[in-house]
């Protein structure tokens, strides 16, 4: 039987209405870094708010095994995107990863050297002698004798906490840990009954870097540049809607993520909000300097140029 046009036509209408128009979109997969938690919260608002569909997207997020599988993931194109650490994008250029960071989430280092109060510690060398904790191996000990370096730190021992931050420091297995987030452990030492207090790197001499970036693999995009392109545009859309309206977006969250523990990531998002990224151009100059950085402290064992990485959109 021959079919009407206007039918046709018709039917198309009704079948975007009823499925949102997802038939049409173009499908990303984006890993996080970790568990989904409230730097996240520009992410889900893109996604609750409807301005990746707006863009045409339907987006797929995913939480990694581990801290380090996104950008390996994301770099050998098994995902589209994932959003990672400055850091850890400078030390998988150095070991060959061909990888391109697109956009950023948030501006600041959220990572700390994390202390309880009653230590009374002040400026770095106090910490002369002490026991100082690190929980990623193969960075952040490079960090710490970089930082004790630079700051006339001496005869220090270093001790592999893992993840157990909190108890490390009430126990006194430790006297500092390196690599708590100051938006997040913070929060639970004070439930703890334990006040702390912390160093910012970028106060006693560490280079300032973007704490989460998005990073693309190659062939991801150049298959999907203009996703991409959307992808990063719906994000920047999302943080300036988390700074106008951040109740909403905090709801927007939980809605997306309803096992979070509230009262843990209201406290967080209020010192997470200030961080998020301005603007999504990348400072070139910034990321020269901390890979020199890295470079010249054993970080990274080669040199490397870091302009040719950072994706600019015009």
């Amino acid at each position: 039987m021959k079919r009407n046009l206007p039918s046709l036509l018709t039917a198309a209408v009704i079948l975007v209405a009823l499925t949102g128009g997802s038939c049409w979109a173009e499908k990303l997969t984006l890993m996080l870094d970790w568990f989904p938690n409230v730097d996240h919260v520009p992410i889900y608002v893109a996604q609750q708010e409807g301005y990746f569909a707006e863009k045409g997207l339907e987006v797929k997020i995913m939480s990694p095994s581990e801290t380090t599988d996104a950008l390996k993931l994301a770099a050998s194109d098994n995902v589209d995107l994932a959003v990672s650490y400055q850091p850890q994008a400078v030390i998988g250029v150095a070991r060959g990863l061909k990888i391109n960071v697109v956009g950023r989430l948030v501006e600041n280092p959220l990572g700390v050297l994390l202390f309880l109060k009653e230590k009374g510690f002040k400026v770095p060398k106090d910490l002369d002698g002490k026991k100082i904790g690190f929980t990623v191996p193969g960075t952040e000990e490079v960090l710490i004798g970089a930082f004790a370096k630079l700051n006339g730190v001496k005869d220090f021992t270093l001790i592999n906490v893992g993840f157990a931050i909190v108890p490390s420091l009430t126990s006194g297995k430790v006297d500092a840990i390196m690599g708590p987030y100051k938006n997040y452990e913070t929060i639970a030492l004070e439930d703890a009954g334990y006040p702390s207090d912390f160093f910012q790197l970028q106060d006693w001499g560490v280079p300032t870097y973007d704490e989460l970036i998005f990073i693309s693999g190659p062939k991801a995009l150049e298959k999907k540049e203009a996703a991409v392109k959307n992808f990063v545009g719906a994000i920047e859309r999302g943080i300036a809607f988390a700074r106008a309206n951040p109740e909403k977006a905090l709801e927007d969250f939980f809605k997306a993520v309803p096992d979070a523990e509230r009262s843990m990531e209201t406290r967080a998002f209020k010192l997470t909000l200030p961080h998020f990224a301005k603007e999504q151009k990348h400072d070139p100059a910034r990321w020269q300097t901390f890979a020199d950085f890295a470079h010249e402290n054993g970080l990274i064992e080669k040199a490397i140029d870091t302009k040719p990485i950072l994706k600019s959109w015009k």
